[in-house]
């Protein structure tokens, strides 16, 4: 008789166990499939009742949004913001009423998005999800993703490896590896040298090797040294920086100066696009003329 109550309770968990793991598996193909087709496919209209739970919640801050309405306007902002999604869903897993997803979301920031007008730029962030389902319909989601990643790559704020990236740059050109320098621009880098600096004649200077040959190159042939000093970095937003320093300086056929100078890094996907120089020209001119 013990055996048999034994069996029976065995037998009675695992149908309970084997009911449950088929309820997430149908929680799992239920939330894929209507994410796919809110996103991927932009039918906003598949937020309602029939997936959603009434009650539905977004863990949110300031405050969390609540109701199928609310949580429906809040994603219209995604298909209205961005062209071209692609929502991939990279893992997805669960347990009883609990998924965890890990996504990954691709579009061009091309209209309005929670009042941010339109930049053009391409977003691809990836992303976690908590979410609790309720009589196999979605109730709870919490969104986990780096902000700063996905504000930098719209350009609303810029990208912390700038300051990184230009201290590196004075740091190889102090160190004589010009090389170093040049390896850090963009082919299409735009150099201006200071208006009345001599090395402006020809701005802008585009291309490393246009600023190679027409103005470090020129540096070096004309200067018994060329130091940098007093370097200070001042980060900006739209991903500049602002370097404020002095030249510490000797003409070949001149006399020394110590010059004060400000340099404006314009930067893109971890490479210099734009370069402006600001320095005491009448002080680098008499210096060389003296």
């Amino acid at each position: 008789m013990k055996k048999s109550a034994i069996l029976l309770a065995l037998i009675l968990f695992g149908i309970s166990l084997s009911f449950a793991q088929n309820q997430t598996e149908k929680n799992i193909e239920t939330y894929s499939r209507v994410w796919d087709e809110i996103l991927n496919n932009g039918e906003i209209d598949q937020i309602n009742n029939s997936s959603f739970d009434e009650n539905v919640v977004i863990i949110n801050s300031p405050e969390n949004i609540k109701g199928i309405e609310n949580f429906k306007n809040y994603y219209q902002n995604f298909l209205t913001g961005f062209s071209d999604i692609n929502f991939d869903i990279i893992n997805i897993f669960g347990q009883d009423d609990n998924i965890v997803k890990h996504w990954r979301f691709k579009g061009t920031h091309s209209g309005d998005f929670f009042g941010i007008p339109a930049t053009g730029k391409n977003l691809d962030l990836e992303g976690v999800t908590l979410v609790k389902m309720k009589n196999g319909k979605i109730l709870e989601e919490h969104d986990f993703m780096d902000n700063m990643e996905f504000m930098g790559q719209l350009g609303l704020i810029s990208d912390a490896q700038n300051m990184k990236l230009i201290d590196s740059v004075y740091s190889a050109f102090s160190s004589g590896n010009v090389p170093g320098v040049l390896s850090q621009m963009d082919p299409e880098i735009q150099w201006n040298e200071a208006e009345g600096n001599k090395y402006a004649e020809d701005n802008p200077y585009v291309g490393p090797d246009a600023v190679m040959n027409g103005v470090f190159g020129r540096i070096m042939t004309e200067h018994e040294y060329f130091k940098l000093k007093d370097i200070e970095l001042h980060e900006m937003s739209n991903n500049q920086i602002l370097a404020t320093l002095r030249y510490d300086a000797k003409w070949k056929n001149g006399q020394a100066y110590d010059a004060q100078a400000a340099h404006l890094w314009t930067l893109k996907d971890g490479k210099i696009v734009a370069f402006q120089q600001y320095v005491d020209t009448k002080k680098l001119a008499e210096s060389e003329n003296d």
